[in-house]
């Protein structure tokens, strides 16, 4: 058993700001929906667009976004603490990419597409096409958080049982 392999501990912190920085892209069209246009004055003059305007949506994917890119960040921090095999290092390093990308990703589309991706066939939501490939799309990351959150603890759990006792 070794502490995730520094490489890895980097990655994982280098995609928590890739979600920092999708949810910057994704606030600002939130920003635009709100507005009903694109404000960028003195750059550029306002210019009318059509966003969809559920700010319910766009709250969730901006949030989602800063939510995933921390807890990625604090994986990344926090990896010399997990004592696994290689091989469950690296298990562990998809299970938490899968999750946080595979989470937040679709709830962009969500936004867009006005869906809600929580049932097939769209439950109390819009049913619809877009909604059943979204659901399907979210079942590896309910998949994965398992498998992440329990070598996360068996990784840190092992790497307390090296500590002496107090």
């Amino acid at each position: 058993m070794t502490a995730m392999p520094e490489r890895l501990r980097a990655l994982l912190f280098l995609n928590g700001i890739g979600l920092f920085c999708f949810a910057v892209f994704v606030g600002w069209q939130w920003f635009f929906a709100l507005l009903g246009q694109i404000v960028l004055w003195p750059v550029v003059p306002p210019i009318d667009v059509q966003l969809p305007d559920d700010h319910r949506a766009w709250r969730m994917v901006h949030m989602e976004a800063i939510t995933q890119g921390l807890l990625l960040m604090a994986l990344g921090l926090g990896g010399r603490f997990l004592h696994l095999t290689t091989l469950q290092h690296r298990i562990f390093f998809w299970s938490a990419l899968i999750t946080t990308w595979l989470f937040t990703v679709p709830t962009y589309f969500h936004a867009l597409f006005g869906t809600r991706g929580l049932a097939m066939g769209g439950g109390p939501f819009k049913p619809g096409l877009a909604n059943d490939i979204l659901y399907l799309i979210g079942w590896p990351p309910v998949i994965a958080v398992h498998v992440m959150l329990a070598l996360a603890v068996i990784g840190v759990w092992r790497y307390v049982q090296t500590l002496p006792r107090a």
